[in-house]
Formats: structure tokens, sequence, C-alpha cells
């Protein structure tokens, strides 16, 4: 038999339509009890953690307008949580895009909770988001789930560790480019990372006796700095490997959130 070849010719899927997010009828939602959580999410380098910090904002100046009785509306009404998979790590910071100025006045949780060469896992993720969602409930704040990895999105929203926990009703924004922005805003953003010395970050990890093959568990910009500090691969070979396997890994990231929907999880995705 004769196996047939694939279409290589075939269309590239769509990209969703993106709509206007109204953050008043989210806030008025969260506060009515229709939705407990609201979750950022979409691919690398679509700007996830600068929208959730500004959709923060705006839900803390509503609040102080009268929107809303939260108690505590001198403090921040809203706080993010993290669920990124290897922001979680002290130590590792300009390789994981942790980007802690931008947070400026907006509290965040889940970041820095491990040390580097740790491997956290998703039961341990879950069992600590569940920690965090109920001191904020508890603290009349409003949680904002906040990443791309999706695994980590699912047990938290999902809770399907827990015997006790109740699966949360959440409103998903997701954040959206196009492919070709996307691709430029990751080779921007790999660059200016190499020249703000994440290859030095990772050479001092692994100078303060954490082994190499813990750093290329993590994978991406760790597995491959670490391979050229280590003398396996040269500067540019690094250089164009992370950059195809990061682009490979945003497309990858983006058809887990389109197969989520095929699912049947609405998510509100928005141009940014």
């Amino acid at each position: 038999m004769t196996k047939k070849k694939g279409n290589f010719n075939s269309p590239i899927a769509p990209l969703p339509e993106p709509e206007q997010i109204d953050a008043a009828g989210v806030l008025q939602s969260y506060l009515d009890g229709e939705i407990d959580l609201i979750c950022v999410l979409g691919p690398t380098a679509s700007g996830k953690t600068r929208y959730a910090v500004q959709l923060a904002r705006e839900f803390n100046r509503l609040c102080r307008d009268g929107a809303g009785n939260l108690p505590g509306q001198n403090a921040p009404a809203a706080e993010i949580i993290s669920a990124d998979s290897r922001q979680f790590y002290r130590g590792m910071d300009i390789g994981t895009g942790k980007d802690l100025e931008e947070y400026e006045e907006i509290p965040y949780h889940l970041i820095d909770i491990c040390p580097a060469g740790y491997r956290y896992n998703i039961y341990q993720y879950q069992q600590d988001f569940e920690k965090v969602y109920a001191d904020l409930r508890e603290r009349h704040r409003i949680p904002i789930l906040c990443g791309g990895s999706g695994l980590y999105i699912k047990a938290a929203v999902e809770a399907y560790f827990s015997t006790t926990a109740q699966k949360l009703k959440v409103y998903y924004i997701g954040t959206l480019v196009s492919r070709e922005e996307r691709v430029r805003r990751i080779d921007r953003r790999l660059d200016a990372r190499l020249e703000e010395g994440m290859v030095e970050e990772i050479r001092g990890l692994l100078d303060s006796g954490i082994a190499a093959e813990d750093l290329i568990y993590y994978g991406l910009e760790y597995k491959y700095v670490t391979l050229y500090v280590t003398g396996e691969l040269t500067y540019d070979e690094m250089r164009t490997q992370l950059a195809h396997e990061i682009h490979r890994f945003a497309k990858r990231q983006m058809t887990w959130f389109r197969s989520l929907e095929k699912q049947g999880t609405l998510i509100h995705w928005t141009q940014i």
C-alpha cells in the first residue's frame, strides 16, 4: 500500500477574533459570584503579565470609585497568582522573564518560591495555589491567575489532585498577537535577554553548585545557554537553536489553548 503524503500546503488555522474586554463587567461578575477567578493566558511574548497588571489596576480603580463594596479598598483589590512553570525558582530571573518591575504596586504570588535546581511539580503547585487562592478570598481580594503553562492553569482551576476543592468558575482572557508579531517579539526579547546578562546568570547558577543537568531539565533558555556555557554549543549555535525552540514552544502553547476551546472552554481573546 502506498502511504499517502501529507498536505504541506494546507492553510494555517486562523487566529481567533479579538474582542474588547469590559473590565467593569468582569469585575461585577466576580462580585456577584458568577465567576471565581480571572485567568489571563496566552503564548510566550504575547504580553500576559503586562495585561494582567493593567487589568488589576483597572479593577483597583473601579473599586476605589465605588464599583463593589470590597473591604480594605485602600489596599490593592486585585492580586496576581503566577502560573508560569519556571518563575517559581529563585535566581532564574532573566531566563524566565520575571520582569518583576512590571508589577510595581500590584502584589504577586508563587514567584521565587523554590531554589534553583529544585524540581517543583504540578501536584505541589496545586496545593500552593489553593492556599494562596483561599487567602485572597479570605482577605476579599480579586485573584487573577496569569501564565502560559497550560497544565498548571488546568491544575489550578480543575483541582484534579484534590478530593475537597471544587472546580472554579473562570473567566479566561487570552492575549492575542499575530504570528508575525509574535516571531518579532520573541527574537527581540531573546537578544535583549542575552544583552542583559542571561549567559552570566546561568554561569553563576552553575558556579553556585547547581548541576548542568538540573538546569537543562528546565528547557529552553536554561537548556541551550547551559550547553553553550559547558562548551557543547557555540554562541551562534545556541542563539539559533534557542530561538527556533522558543518559536516552536509558542506555537505549541497556542495549539493547547485552542484545544481548550474545542473542548468547550470560552476564551475571550483580546489584542494588546
